[in-house]
């Protein structure tokens, strides 16, 4: 199995993930449980509290329900706005991400050169690691919220635990982290290293004048070496004339 195949199966593997994790971080959407309590001091039935980012819920043990949604947005506090805002971040950033890696993995063959879908595929992990990391926090945050109230002793108002909805979001943040950090490990080592070694490979190559003097060189070097042997026919001719000459003198 050559070194592309096993790209392409971890691609497939980690989109797979990655969709997995942005459909779980979407559920926590309508999720109502974000935030529970229950309230046993009735004698005959038992209320339970429970809330998310939109809306206040309470339920009995008869299954009468209720959910009231929150009147004021602008009487919130900061931090549910925040939350707010990075989990839409998060599914925006994770939808767009979803295209960019359909377009550029190796199994789809969309877009163009191989250089060009490894970037495409580092864009869209990209985008799932940042998606990832800001429902996370936003996540964490929220939790830690309501960690701090229970554990808190001044705290008087009534207290809450955390919900299923938040280790749902915990859980799809994780495979949004996980799956986007494969993506951008394997792709961008691609795409940047064959830009280096393209880069690499102008910088060293011999530029074109000085590409011809080779060919000079060897042109001179056969005429110097013509000229030395033609100098060298002409020596050994004078030199056999001079011996000619002395001979016949001497008869």
């Amino acid at each position: 199995m050559g070194y592309r195949t096993v790209v392409m199966y971890m691609e497939i593997g980690c989109f797979v993930v990655c969709v997995a994790g942005w459909i779980l971080v979407c559920s926590t959407m309508p999720t109502e449980i974000w935030t529970w309590s229950e309230v046993d001091s009735i004698v005959l039935t038992t209320s339970n509290y429970f809330s998310n980012l939109w809306k206040d819920c309470i339920s009995d043990s008869t299954g009468v329900s209720d959910c009231k949604g929150i009147p004021s947005m602008l009487a919130l506090n900061w931090d549910i706005h925040m939350c707010r805002a990075l989990i839409i971040i998060c599914i925006i950033l994770a939808f767009f991400a979803s295209i960019l890696v359909l377009v550029g993995m190796k199994c789809t063959k969309l877009g163009g050169s191989e250089v060009a879908n490894a970037r495409v595929t580092f864009a869209g992990g990209m985008n799932y690691l940042i998606g990832g990391m800001c429902s996370m926090v936003a996540f964490s945050f929220y939790g830690n919220k309501i960690r701090s109230e229970f554990q808190d002793p001044n705290f008087r108002a009534q207290k809450f635990e955390i919900g299923v909805g938040v280790f749902i979001g915990w859980g799809g943040s994780t495979l949004l982290v996980v799956g986007g950090l494969i993506f951008s490990i394997f792709a961008g080592r691609e795409g940047c290293r064959s830009s280096s070694d393209r880069d690499r490979y102008q910088a060293y190559q011999i530029p074109p004048a000085y590409a011809v003097a080779p060919t000079q060189t060897g042109r001179s070097d056969s005429r110097k070496s013509k000229t030395i042997s033609s100098t060298a026919s002409s020596f050994s001719g004078i030199s056999s004339i001079t011996r000619t000459t002395s001979t016949n003198s001497y008869v």
